[in-house]
């Protein structure tokens, strides 16, 4: 299911905004998720990038099949990370699954730990 992003928040999430970072750290992590936060926060910005990611979804596509918990937001995330960072899917997948801050980006709060990311799932 092709959603933008999930707006119903659970018991231990963390809204976008209020994700905090490292600004002392020299890893390439930090400073991308910090651009996907601003690109978050600014609201005509965030229309403007899921508008073009809508419009490359094929026509013949149909929105409401897929993938469940694979909405717009999430694909953003991992594809911009995944170039950002040079990274192979398999990386992705690790890195996914365990960085602590990306997962926060991704909508996932402090006790939802059992959401892992499958290799074919991310391999978008």
């Amino acid at each position: 299911m092709r959603k933008v992003m999930e707006m119903q928040m659970k018991l231990g999430d963390v809204l976008i905004e209020n994700i905090e970072f490292d600004l002392q750290s020299r890893d390439e992590i930090p400073k991308v998720l910090i651009g996907l936060q601003r690109i978050y926060c600014d609201v005509e910005k965030r229309k403007k990038v899921f508008k073009v990611l809508m419009d490359l979804i094929p026509e013949d596509v149909d929105p409401n099949n897929g993938r469940s918990g694979m909405d717009l937001w999430k694909t953003l995330v991992l594809c911009i990370i995944r170039l950002s960072c040079n990274w192979d899917y398999d990386n992705l997948v690790e890195i996914a699954n365990n960085h602590r801050t990306l997962r926060l980006m991704l909508g996932h709060g402090y006790f939802e730990s059992r959401c892992r990311y499958a290799l074919q799932t991310v391999n978008i």
